[in-house]
């Protein structure tokens, strides 16, 4: 469709203010850009520039809504997804357009304000800036006058737990004198609360906000770093960018090139193509730092968290259950990871029929998650087996050795049971990465993408087995015959005790 035609159409859908309308338009544009990008390579300036207007026209943020979700959910994600190089220098172009079309609008002034810091004036300075960061080289300095690691965070804990979690190992082991200081998410505390030697400093973020307020978390960053730097000299300190959203993958400056390391994991052509992000970031940490060495993924609990968690699983053994399984069903809000209900019904039951088991369930986060864990539960109930919610208490389990316990609690909380756990089984999610951590058996059903390279990537990675049931829900209507589904999964789960990993 050609662009005069949204731009006369976005002039009266603003003017009538709906948000279906918004949606449908904003939709139609973004899918329109990605159009002529994947016939022939196209860059359509024009339609980034009126998505960006989409998502700052108005004071309601609901209204804006619609745009930042097709400009981010269809657009950024397509092209952060795919670990082509092309999408890569793609994704530089499309989010150093949208930060230039920020620092201009009337509230962005403090963001315009900051780049100005770095000598950043125009699009041209950020696309340069960032292939240079792509291409730097950089190799760690000595350890011995570095005080402070500064490391951002993923943003998700899945990927903190996959990317960010063996960078600090290593990093430890290289700088054993200096200080880390991870910036992000309040959720970190849960996962890394247990190891003194890493502080938090929140920064929040959230992936559903709008446009200029997700460039803000940047600015709250900038200030963290201005705090723990003010008395060091530049060779004090470093920061570590695992390709964060907190810079946009790079693009925002923090810190003097010097001092900045930069993880380019979307990068295709620096690794092999078949490594899992785990063995990506070694890989890249071999290289930083001219040396060789291997760290899996970890999780650093609370000993509250431990504890209880321990006592629970232990009251359940205690009272003859022989297997714990925990499954969690999140998403993290991508229904697209989503294979469905009936899928999750028929899960249980076939893992039901296994004798003096006991499922527990995370009932997840959030109204539609706890709904549709609910629903799934009274399904579960109806058809005459066991069904117990409790909290994260022994004394809540007397009794009980067989059937499912549905609790909602912290993700801390359901690390420590996932790890005192017999297996894992759940989607692409937090908790795969989490499982993989501790060292439990993990089966993840992989859905909502076709890119192999995605797929290998993002698939857990620990010391135990981890296996992936991959379900096409994308373009293959036979991939979602349940039956078919739920034989696959038991298979791999019989192989898998079969070889007695």
């Amino acid at each position: 469709m050609e662009f005069s035609f949204y731009k006369t159409k976005w002039l009266e859908v603003k003017k009538k203010s709906d948000n279906d309308e918004l949606k449908s338009l904003s939709c139609q544009i973004a899918y329109s850009f990605l159009d002529y990008y994947l016939k022939d390579c196209h860059y359509e300036a024009e339609y980034i520039d009126l998505l960006c207007r989409m998502t700052t026209f108005s004071d309601d943020p609901h209204l804006n809504n619609p745009g930042v979700q097709a400009l981010f959910g269809i657009i950024v994600e397509s092209l952060c997804d795919d670990f082509e190089e092309l999408q890569t220098s793609t994704y530089n172009r499309v989010m150093t357009q949208v930060i230039s079309f920020c620092r201009d609008h009337p509230s962005g002034k403090k963001l315009d304000s900051s780049l100005k810091k770095f000598n950043i004036y125009s699009q041209k300075d950020l696309l340069d800036r960032i292939e240079k960061v792509r291409n730097n080289g950089n190799m760690l300095p000595d350890p011995g006058p570095v005080k402070k690691i500064l490391l951002l965070s993923r943003v998700t804990i899945g990927a903190d737990v996959a990317i960010t979690s063996v960078i600090i190992q290593r990093i430890i082991k290289y700088f054993p004198d200096a200080e880390i200081i991870i910036m992000g998410s309040a959720k970190l505390r849960e996962v890394y609360g247990g190891k003194p030697t890493i502080r938090v400093k929140e920064v929040p973020y959230t992936r559903r906000g709008g446009l200029i307020p997700r460039l803000s978390s940047w600015q709250t960053v900038l200030d963290i770093i201005q705090e723990e730097t003010i008395t060091l000299s530049s060779e004090n300190f470093i920061l570590i960018d695992p390709d964060s959203r907190l810079s946009q993958l790079g693009i925002l400056p923090l810190v003097p090139p010097d001092n900045y390391f930069f993880f380019d994991s979307r990068s295709h052509s620096v690794f092999n193509n078949k490594l899992s992000m785990v063995e990506l970031t070694n890989a890249w940490l071999d290289k930083i730092t001219g040396g060789t060495g291997f760290s899996y993924p970890e999780v650093w609990i609370k000993k509250d968290d431990i504890d209880q968690a321990k006592q629970f699983c232990a009251a359940l053994k205690n009272n003859g259950a022989k297997n714990i399984i925990a499954v969690n069903f999140g998403v993290g809000g991508n229904l697209r990871k989503k294979v469905g209900k009936e899928l999750e019904a028929r899960l249980l039951f076939t893992l039901l029929q296994e004798p003096d088991t006991i499922i527990i369930l995370d009932k997840g986060f959030g109204n539609e998650e706890l709904k549709d864990t609910d629903i799934l539960l009274e399904s579960i109930e109806n058809n005459g087996y066991p069904v117990f919610n409790t909290s994260l208490d022994p004394s809540g389990v007397r009794n009980i050795n067989y059937g499912i316990v549905g609790i909602q609690c912290r993700i801390g909380q359901i690390a420590a049971l996932i790890a005192n756990s017999d297996e894992f089984i759940g989607y692409d999610s937090a908790c795969q990465h989490i499982a993989a951590a501790v060292s439990i058996p993990c089966l993840t059903i992989f859905a909502g993408s076709n890119n192999m390279r995605f797929i290998r990537r993002w698939s857990a990675y620990g010391k135990k087995s981890s296996h992936i049931i991959h379900v096409d829900t994308l373009t293959n209507p036979d991939a979602l015959d349940m039956e078919n589904l739920n034989a696959r999964i038991s298979h791999t789960r019989a192989m898998r005790n079969f070889a007695g990993i």
